[in-house]
């Protein structure tokens, strides 16, 4: 399967460069994942789709201001973005400079945030901050929120709010779960008094979910490795749901990896460290039922992922009548509920390595 199979022209101006009035007022494609069927919704419309008994998963990764502007102190305009935390005072980074940076040299950011460089773990910059305070602190009071590249705007304090769901908790993604950008306290309140459970695993989402698939064949691409932990107590409620007859929901890919991540094995287990998961067309999936995700990039994982669990043509169709209805794409647009299907019959599986 080759990687233009999962491509599709964007009007540029269908692109959301920023998010709705309101949370819930995006709109909602219901994709019905056994027939293809489509259907154009609300998002509040989501109270009719799930039932009393459902478990709705959430990623409850919170993103930190991760990008940083500066300089090295011999010079020279720097630009940083935090890949992932790996102590109070170390990261692993992205570095925008003129010349790349090597070992022993000393970043001043904003904020006189005090850098240097250690070295590095294949494509990333190994960093040390000098600083007392931990460096998440420093990046919540000077950081930068890392909106995706093709938003292509500086971010405003609004972003601070809105690039963060509203139950967001454990610090560490430098990229939002969007799928849950779309929920509210109110809505969150009224699905609760209507009978339907909620759950949080948490994924730090890396910026490497943003990065193209270059390999021709999709099997030959490398995915890039997150931290995640699925706790006992979550495992215990998609048990109990699952013999109650009802329904695991995945909001968002990243609950979805998440989640399958954790069920390798063929039922789900408690799993705590990183993934690498790579789910495209003829993966069977073991532990989720729906899912509720954003529109996607061109010939990105995610649309892969989205295709192996509804089927490559069902999908694509839907993105064409997305377009077609002018629907907003990607991190701040509109959003998609899927149900699985379950007669794909690609041959080829997913890996987990």
């Amino acid at each position: 399967m080759h990687v233009n199979d999962f491509d599709f022209q964007l009007p540029d101006e269908l692109i959301a460069r920023h998010p709705a009035e309101q949370r819930t007022g995006s709109r909602l494609l219901h994709l019905h994942g056994d027939s293809g069927q489509v259907q154009h919704r609300h998002f509040p419309d989501i109270e009719q789709l799930i039932e009393p008994g459902d478990l709705l998963v959430f990623n409850n990764t919170r993103v930190i201001p991760a990008r940083l502007f500066g300089q090295k102190r011999s010079g020279g305009k720097v630009e940083l973005l935090i890949e992932r935390m790996t102590s109070d005072h170390t990261a692993l980074a992205h570095i925008k400079a003129n010349k790349s940076p090597k070992a022993g040299t000393e970043l001043i950011m904003e904020g006189d945030i005090q850098l240097e460089v250690t070295g590095r773990d294949q494509n990333l910059f190994c960093v040390r901050c000098t600083n007392p305070e931990p460096l998440v602190d420093l990046l919540d009071q000077h950081g930068h929120m890392p909106l995706p590249p093709y938003l292509e705007r500086e971010d405003d304090d609004d972003d601070r709010e809105r690039y963060q769901t509203v139950y967001a908790q454990r610090k560490g993604a430098v990229a939002a779960p969007t799928a849950g950008l779309h929920f509210d306290d109110a809505l969150l309140a009224r699905l609760k008094d209507k009978g339907v459970n909620t759950a949080f695993v948490t994924l730090h989402v890396g910026a490497g979910t943003f990065q193209p698939v270059k390999a021709d064949n999709i099997k030959d691409h490398v995915m890039h490795a997150e931290w995640i932990d699925v706790p006992d107590s979550v495992v215990e409620q998609i048990r109990t749901t699952k013999a109650a007859g009802k329904r695991v929901i995945a909001v968002g890919t990243t609950s979805v990896r998440s989640l399958e991540t954790a069920s390798q094995s063929g039922q789900i287990e408690p799993f705590t460290g990183d993934t690498n998961i790579f789910i495209y067309p003829g993966y069977r999936f073991k532990t989720v039922d729906a899912l509720l995700t954003n529109f996607h990039l061109p010939k990105s994982t995610l649309i892969m992922l989205i295709s192996a669990f509804a089927g490559k043509d069902h999908v694509m169709a839907a993105y064409e009548a997305a377009i077609r209805e002018r629907y907003r794409f990607f991190s701040y647009g509109d959003a998609m509920f899927v149900t699985r299907n379950d007669d794909v019959t690609t041959a080829e599986s997913g890996d987990l390595s």
